[in-house]
């Protein structure tokens, strides 16, 4: 078998993988019943959590000993989060976020 043959194996494996991994939830909660009581607290708490997790991860590097180790990261964050709570919309606020950090990162 060439490598052809192999990467179309690895593409059916990974499409079957995705599939099966979006259909589980239809088919574990059918329309017409109950959510379980666990499955609604963790669809409440996991997103705001997983950014928790990842605004830490982001500026975990932060470099203190210079200005401009840490001043773009501040001020693109500071951004996001000021936008975020004047117009309630995340992708607006990452978007603005990031371009106030790579003008940042290019000036500071």
């Amino acid at each position: 078998m060439n490598k052809y043959v192999y990467m179309a194996i690895l593409c059916g494996i990974s499409i079957f993988i995705t599939f099966g991994t979006r259909y589980i939830p239809f088919a574990l909660f059918v329309r017409g019943k109950e959510v379980p009581g666990r499955v609604d607290y963790l669809g409440e708490i996991l997103p705001p959590a997983m950014m928790a997790i990842l605004v830490i991860y982001c500026l975990k590097g932060l470099d203190f000993t210079s200005l401009g180790g840490f001043l773009p990261e501040l001020v693109g964050t500071a951004f996001v989060v000021i936008l975020h709570v004047i117009k309630r919309n995340t992708l607006l606020s990452i978007f603005v976020g990031t371009a106030v950090y790579m003008i940042a990162i290019r000036y500071i």
